[in-house]
């Protein structure tokens, strides 16, 4: 009860009060830091973001960063400030979203709790910058996001509209990290349909909304029973999951 007064005190005099675990790397740390104002993502999955970028490094794994629901631009910041502390700026970087605020959902795309995607959305207001559901922000406002970590513009890709309707059309060559936050069942089956088989064998796929949206399990589980083999999946918090995509 004391922490929430204070911190609501701190926060009426323009302070942003935000807390770190202990246990990252001071590394981590900074990353962390720099991105926060600009994601909603845990700490967990930044970490993992950042984690999967050390290992694709550490192991030679060719191909592009690819992130599909970018809002803001935060975890695609955290894989950048990464790399570039890896020394690494030669890997393209491919950001695929509306950047005019969700697609609409269908029946599938319900909450873990139940509740119906479509009555999220029309209790949250679709405005530009707005911390809720709705994750709306400008391109141009996502490109100085983006542009701020020091990384090349000639390696940045902003793929603008739905990904049903960009992709196949705008496609990476090889993949090394994908990551997909669209929440919905029917983008998230989009984009394991075009993009998986892109990701390099040993390559990662993060999937944010597994644990939260019902549909967007669905269409990763009916995906992963499509294959021969189905990857090794674990857990990064209570809706993340890293995936490692099997060798050959």
């Amino acid at each position: 009860m004391l922490k929430a007064s204070v911190q609501k005190l701190l926060n009426s005099l323009g302070f942003d009060v935000i807390r770190f675990a202990t246990n990252f790397s001071p590394e981590e740390l900074e990353i962390m830091r720099k991105v926060k104002p600009h994601t909603a993502t845990s700490q967990g999955r930044l970490v993992g973001m950042i984690d999967a970028v050390k290992y694709i490094a550490a192991n030679r794994i060719e191909g592009a960063i690819v992130e599909c629901g970018v809002w803001m631009g935060g975890s695609t910041m955290a894989a950048l400030y990464a790399l570039q502390s890896l020394g690494d700026t030669s890997r393209e970087i491919y950001m695929y979203d509306t950047f005019e605020g969700m697609s609409a959902p269908t029946e599938k795309d319900v909450m873990f709790d139940g509740t119906p995607a479509k009555a999220v959305l029309i209790e949250s207001e679709r405005q530009d910058g707005a911390i809720n559901y709705w994750c709306f922000m400008g391109v141009e406002a996502v490109r100085r996001n983006i542009l701020a970590t020091g990384y090349p513009e000639k390696r940045l890709h902003f793929v603008k509209g739905k990904v049903e309707d960009t992709l196949p059309t705008h496609l990476p060559g090889k993949i090394a990290l994908l990551r997909l936050d669209t929440d919905w069942y029917e983008s998230t089956k989009h984009e394991l349909t075009h993009l998986y088989p892109l990701l390099a064998p040993n390559g990662v796929l993060i999937i944010d909304d597994y644990g939260h949206w019902q549909g967007a399990k669905q269409a990763v589980e009916e995906y992963f029973a499509g294959l021969k083999v189905r990857p090794f999946l674990s857990r990064l918090d209570y809706t993340g999951r890293l995936v490692i995509k099997p060798g050959t």
